[in-house]
């Protein structure tokens, strides 16, 4: 959550927030005149407590046992103004910095740079699931008998390139410092809230265990955070960064209709995160060190993308600036209704301070004060999506895939068909 001083110091600000991001203003004085009564009420228990702790001293029982049970209900009243001041501040995300693109939607998104060729093919490229079909790489058909719509079996060749790109993510990442988890993916509901993951409508993405009280989580980022939950850093030991691997769940609320055939969009996938804690005036560059990596990971590949930055009306609830790397796939259509579109494959997000307030993660400085640290998660590789990737932009005219030349040790071969 927000900072609350930075609601009742700059009120403005934050309202001008919400409207950048397409969200209606007025929470930031139904908070305020919560929080006011919030703030009267715990004045007026500080007072009878003392009051009570006076009588008590002097014998005066009676008048105590009056004093006391008009602080139990002035407490169960703080409470239940407590509960509401939370419910309220759920619903504000984080600020955008000041310098990120105004827009509504992600038609609003500034592209700030293409690399890579797109490959020019001498036939009609194909849909990359017309391709694994043919090649027995991916099974649709039976997962939807076996689990419904939005599933699908990965199948030979197809896991051998999963786990290409998870080793080739790890050695790279690793190398660069990062450090290896393969995190939880199921979560305390107290702990994703804390991670600003069930906000606004976020929590219609989330898969509950109602028997177990726990979550799936939507990214390995989720379970990645609350590694330093309640946990405080030495400034020399920051920055801190983790790559991890996860299977991730999400319903796909709001997206009815959209990308329904094939893995481009589906309920589970398996997912290269990196994650980082940092001290908040390097943030920003960690930032953009994130996003290099993940660049370089693509370049790898040769894969033809470019980077976006996302708007204040498209971006993350957490975030207060974001970058998405689309990749080109060239047998996807676009909406000219010609083949050829690019497609998000990599978000990159600063959430400052945010999540690291829900979880309580810190940083000791050097004259023993303490403060949040900031919190940054990228994608290392959405494996679903780079198997599309490299299926459209390897595929031949034969029906085959050429394998990346970097991916060819860990799969064992250059042409699969």
């Amino acid at each position: 959550m927000i900072d609350i001083k930075i609601l009742r110091e700059y009120p403005e600000m934050v309202r001008q927030s919400l409207i950048h991001r397409n969200l209606n203003p007025d929470i930031v004085d139904s908070f305020l005149a919560v929080d006011e009564e919030w703030r009267l009420l715990i004045s007026k228990l500080d007072n009878l407590r003392a009051l009570q702790n006076k009588l008590t001293k002097e014998r005066n029982i009676e008048e105590s046992k009056k004093i006391k049970a008009e602080i139990k209900n002035l407490e169960d009243i703080q409470k239940e103004l407590e509960e509401k001041r939370i419910l309220i501040l759920e619903q504000i995300p984080n600020i955008p910095f000041s310098d990120v693109p105004i827009g509504k939607s992600e038609e609003d998104n500034k592209v700030l740079r293409e690399v890579g060729e797109k490959p020019q093919f001498n036939f009609e490229p194909k849909d990359y699931l017309e391709i694994a079909e043919k090649l027995d790489l991916i099974d649709t058909k039976k997962a939807g008998e076996v689990s419904g719509t939005r599933f699908g079996y990965l199948k030979n060749e197809a896991v051998l390139l999963e786990f290409a790109l998870v080793k080739l993510a790890f050695d790279t990442l690793i190398k660069e410092g990062f450090i290896p988890v393969v995190p939880p993916v199921l979560i305390r509901p107290e702990v994703y809230r804390g991670m600003g993951r069930l906000a606004g409508d976020q929590k219609e993405e989330r898969y509950y265990l109602e028997k177990d009280d726990l979550y799936l989580v939507g990214s390995a980022e989720h379970t990645l955070g609350p590694l330093h939950l309640n946990d405080v850093f030495e400034e020399k030991d920051l920055p801190k960064r983790y790559v991890g691997f996860s299977t991730c769940f999400r319903r796909e609320a709001g997206s009815y209709g959209k990308d329904t055939k094939g893995i481009l969009r589906v309920h589970q996938f398996d997912k290269v995160e990196m994650f980082v804690f940092s001290l908040p005036e390097n943030s920003e560059n960690e930032h953009r060190y994130l996003l290099s990596l993940q660049e370089k990971l693509m370049q790898s590949l040769k894969l033809p993308y470019r980077v976006v930055e996302i708007c204040t009306g498209d971006m993350g609830w957490t975030d207060a600036r974001q970058f998405d790397i689309e990749t080109w796939l060239p047998g996807q259509i676009n909406k000219e209704g010609k083949k050829g579109n690019y497609r998000e494959t990599h978000s990159c997000s600063n959430t400052t301070d945010f999540q690291a307030r829900g979880i309580n993660a810190r940083v000791k400085r050097k004259n023993g004060s303490l403060e949040f640290v900031h919190m940054l998660n990228a994608t290392g590789f959405a494996i679903g999506r780079m198997l599309i990737a490299i299926i459209e932009n390897y595929q031949t005219k034969d029906g085959k895939i050429i394998v990346p030349e970097i991916l060819r040790d860990y799969v064992g071969k250059e042409i699969i068909g």
